[in-house]
Parts: structure tokens; C-alpha cells; sequence
């Protein structure tokens, strides 16, 4: 049986191009599995924070510039490069310099692990393999896999990415701009100004809305981080 469903998963993998490595599905101890997950997860996860602290740090220098010359003679391509941002985080007033900074932030390393190990099954899952997307992110453009039980009525499909770095982008993008994740930058923002670090089990707390589960969600997101010791990956503000 385990047989067949490798053969099935290598299949799948060369049919769409997309998943994990091939080898990973071949491991048999779910232990070593899951470790394995996080050391393929981790370097995904660290390239798109950091390319979320340069969108930071540029926001700090500009709105810096700025101040000094009451916002006059702005530079041409910086301005282009906020006007970017402030339509990429769907930022409200254009010259915010709150907003951006409450917006464009980092996600704990430990959330973003444990947020994928439980909406891909660990990778596992069939939108991981056939689209990339490993944390179940809907779509209404009508270009996405069509979810297998998905409600009479309903329009939604699953996004499909071209990469998993894509992937990951998309989710931290999300966390960061949508409605339903202002209580995740609200207690993002406190964490920062205290200066204490903004830690996966405080951010799981704010998870209530990503899954109709709510409460079980959030308890579910902090067991798997505390179980596979992914705080150890939340070690900066």
C-alpha cells in the first residue's frame, strides 16, 4: 500500500511539476519526515521575511527623507517604490507612515511552519501537489483547482502558484494586509513597541479566522509548535 502511494505521489509530482522533493515523500518514519518538512520549510520561510524587513527598511528611510524636507521634492523612483507598497499591502492613505510600518512586518518563523504543516497535512496535501499551495489559499479568479468537497453554490478554487516561495510570499502578504488578520498585526505592533519578541504561540492566539475550526484551530497550531520545538526559530523582534 505504501508502495502504490508513493508511486502515486512521484506521479502526481511529475505530472504537475510541483510539491516537495521527491525523496521526501519516500520517507517512511514520520519523525524524521516532519524534521525533514521543517528544514525544507525554513529557508522559504527566512527569504520571505527578509525580503519583508528591506520593504521595511526602505518604508523607515523614506518617510526619514521625507520628514526633513516637509515632503517636498521627492525622489521620483522612491515615491514610485511606495506608491508599489502602499498598493501591494492595500494601505489607505498614501503618505502613512504608521500604516506601512504596521503592515509590512515580519511572521514568526514558527507560525509560518506550523501553519503549513497543518494546511498541507505536512505537505502531503493534494494542492501542494498539483499547485504549490501549501497553505490553502482561495481564489475567485477563476484560474484554480476546484476543491474536491467544496459547498453547492460556492465559487472559490485554490490558488495556484508557480513556485513554493510563491507560496510562502502570498501567505505572509496575506497575513499582512487582509481584514480578518488585524488583530495578528494589532498584537504584532504592542509586542514590538514593548520589545519583546512577537513569538509563534502569541500569533497562533490570533489565527481564529483562518479556519472555520476557530478555537480548535488555534490549540491545533500551537501543538504542533510546541511539539516540534519551532519557537527555537523565533529568536528576533
Amino acid at each position: 500500500m505504501l508502495f502504490r502511494f508513493s508511486l502515486l505521489l512521484i506521479f502526481t509530482i511529475n505530472l504537475f511539476g510541483a510539491g516537495f522533493p521527491y525523496y521526501y515523500y519516500d520517507i517512511k518514519d514520520s519523525k524524521k519526515q516532519k524534521k525533514e518538512f521543517i528544514k525544507l520549510l525554513l529557508p522559504l520561510a527566512e527569504k520571505s521575511d527578509a525580503n519583508i524587513k528591506k520593504e521595511r527598511a526602505f518604508v523607515i528611510r523614506f518617510f526619514e527623507n521625507a520628514g526633513k524636507n516637509s515632503f517636498r521634492e521627492l525622489d521620483e523612483l522612491s515615491l514610485a517604490k511606495l506608491i508599489h507598497l502602499y498598493k501591494k499591502y492595500k494601505i489607505h492613505n498614501l503618505f502613512d507612515g504608521h500604516e506601512y510600518l504596521k503592515k509590512i512586518d515580519t511572521v514568526p518563523i514558527s507560525l509560518t511552519i506550523a501553519q503549513a504543516a497543518a494546511e498541507s497535512g505536512w505537505g502531503k496535501s493534494r494542492f501542494v501537489l498539483e499547485a504549490n499551495n501549501i497553505f490553502g489559499e482561495w481564489t475567485y479568479s477563476g484560474k484554480g483547482i476546484v476543491p474536491i468537497n467544496r459547498a453547492e453554490g460556492k465559487i472559490h478554487t485554490l490558488r495556484i502558484f508557480k513556485t513554493l516561495q510563491d507560496s510562502v510570499n502570498a501567505y505572509m502578504l496575506n497575513l499582512n494586509k487582509h481584514k480578518a488578520y488585524r488583530s495578528f498585526r494589532d498584537q504584532r505592533e504592542r509586542a514590538r513597541k514593548r520589545g519583546i519578541i512577537f513569538d509563534g504561540l502569541m500569533a497562533a492566539k490570533t489565527m481564529l479566522y483562518y479556519s472555520q475550526r476557530r478555537g480548535k484551530y488555534v490549540r491545533f497550531l500551537e501543538n504542533i509548535i510546541k511539539s516540534n520545538h519551532l519557537l527555537y526559530y523565533d529568536d528576533e523582534l
